[in-house]
């Protein structure tokens, strides 16, 4: 609009029509908005409703329960077999021939890339932020208590999913709720699928797009300066159409390259300040200890330490959501019981090893201290408190943290913050294109549709502010872990039953390894 503005009647002429189509601009996004918000905001609501007397989660309570029940039903799986799952990601047991798209260690870094985002990076911060050091004690806890969920869900992937005679394979929630539930004798299958399908194309386009989109042209925009988000929704609608137009294949090498550099780039950076702050690390230890068991701070504090930890870890890996069993769901193998175990790794890495690190150099920087007065934590700049921490701040508070050690951590940050951004993209690309040929049928006519959809709502979200559309979207993705635990509940026998059957043969000998 600036070009424009000048002197004379002409330039004031030019000028209105233009202002006016920005008034509009502007009032659409809140039109938007203010739809979303009138019509789906008792859903909302209904899905992040917190238990009477607390602000604990109902939805955050259902994940924590199932992860509990499927650890203590499979026997402690996640530390029973984390040594198996590490062989399997080596490719000890791979066998090329066997149906599937991609290997094991493809199908463990395309759901990785769904996970390790954001998250890890704005959400350990408020976590801890929030409920302090102590935080980090149930958030590890919550996740060790995950690995046993993405068990569950990813060996039922793996087992119902559909083979196609082009080599190609369609699996996921969708696909057990409806043949196991059959297997069974169970009603209501078809139900539960279609349900969790559409749950999963909105959480797709909304919490694994659009707020991607928008979190990372704000990255970009705190770097070099302010400028359309257009630009950017096109540049990485350009480039996530020309990874997943290629299929899982495709979306898995471009993952497997990724997931490790961004992974292993972060948790080196943290590595070096903890070095350089070596003496510090007992204390912070002893910090999230002090603070999980008696109440560091009041609004730290044992429930409220608790309630952030487990809150953290939930929304941060996703176990019991059933996403992951999406993309575990194309690997190479003939045994269900091998992606499950693969799985495991998912939360480990996610959340016990990169969100712990995050909280770990945020409670060494000394960006965060607690105000004697209220018993709440505060950023803490150059020694003077600078505001209460809330869910706006995460990212700030993380990049003080790292920025105490490194003063160039910021750009790091950001580009940390654009790789997390376009790995969620392509990895929720697949499981909303699966949920969206479940309910429309396999073709490749039907698959670019959704496609080019998926890439347009990268522009909508890095060029709109449209926040209720966004907690919509998370909404529904977390709705999708109703549905799914709900079907887990009924399917666990037969995990069991696979599981003891695969880990017979493993000890009798008739499953070996490959490269022996």
């Amino acid at each position: 609009m600036k070009r424009f503005l000048g002197t004379g009647l002409a330039a004031t002429a030019l000028s209105l029509p233009t202002l006016a189509a920005a008034q509009e601009a502007v009032s659409f996004d809140q039109k938007v908005n203010d739809i979303f918000s009138s019509s789906t905001g008792w859903f909302v609501n209904l899905i992040f409703m917190s238990l009477p007397g607390t602000n604990f989660p109902w939805i955050v309570l259902w994940l924590v329960v199932a992860a509990s029940i499927f650890t203590i039903y499979f026997g402690f799986i996640q530390f029973k077999a984390f040594g198996h799952a590490i062989s399997l990601v080596k490719g000890d047991y791979s066998d090329p021939n066997d149906a599937g798209e991609v290997s094991h260690f493809q199908a463990l870094t395309t759901a990785l890339s769904g996970t390790v985002g954001l998250g890890n990076i704005a959400g350990v911060a408020v976590a801890v932020g929030i409920g302090g050091p102590g935080a980090t004690f149930w958030m590890v806890l919550a996740g060790l208590l995950g690995m046993a969920s993405k068990f569950t869900e990813c060996t039922l992937g793996v087992k119902y999913r559909n083979e196609y005679p082009d080599g190609t394979v369609s699996g996921g929630p969708m696909y057990y709720m409806t043949k196991g539930f059959k297997e069974r004798g169970l009603p209501g299958g078809k139900v539960l699928a279609v349900i969790f399908a559409i749950f999963t194309i909105g959480g797709a386009l909304g919490g694994g797009n659009m707020f991607q989109a928008n979190q990372a042209h704000a990255q970009i925009t705190n770097i070099v300066g302010d400028f359309s988000g257009v630009i950017t929704g096109v540049i990485f609608a350009a480039v996530v159409f020309a990874v997943i137009v290629g299929g899982i294949k495709s979306i898995a090498s471009v993952t497997e390259k990724v997931v490790p550099f961004m992974g292993i780039m972060y948790v080196l950076a943290a590595l070096v300040i903890l070095i350089m702050n070596a003496g510090q690390i007992g204390w912070a230890f002893g910090q999230i200890f002090e603070g999980a068991f008696t109440g560091l701070g009041v609004a730290g504090g044992f429930v409220g330490a608790l309630i952030q930890g487990f809150k953290r870890a939930a929304f941060s890996n996703e176990a019991g959501v059933g996403s992951a069993a999406i993309a575990h769901s194309a690997v190479k193998t003939k045994e269900p019981v091998t992606e499950g175990v693969v799985s495991l790794l998912e939360p480990f890495i996610d959340t016990v090893v990169i969100c712990t690190m995050t909280a770990l150099v945020i409670t060494i920087s000394g960006v965060l201290v607690m105000d004697p007065a209220t018993g709440t934590f505060v950023l803490n700049e150059a020694g003077t408190a600078i505001k209460t921490v809330d869910g706006s701040s995460g990212v700030g508070l993380t990049s003080s943290a790292f920025a105490a050690g490194f003063s160039w951590f910021p750009y790091v940050l950001a580009l940390a913050v654009i790789l997390f951004a376009f790995s969620t993209m392509i990895s929720w690309s697949y499981y909303g294109l699966k949920a969206w040929t479940y309910l429309f049928g396999e073709g490749k006519t039907t698959e670019l549709v959704f496609k080019l959809i998926f890439c347009f709502f990268i522009i909508v979200g890095a060029a709109a502010q449209l926040g209720a559309v966004i907690d919509f979207s998370d909404a529904m993705i977390f709705a999708m872990a109703v549905v799914n635990i709900t079907a887990l509940y009924f399917l666990m026998p037969i995990v069991k039953r696979e599981m003891n059957s695969y880990f017979e043969r493993i000890k009798s000998g008739a499953i070996v390894k490959h490269n022996n």
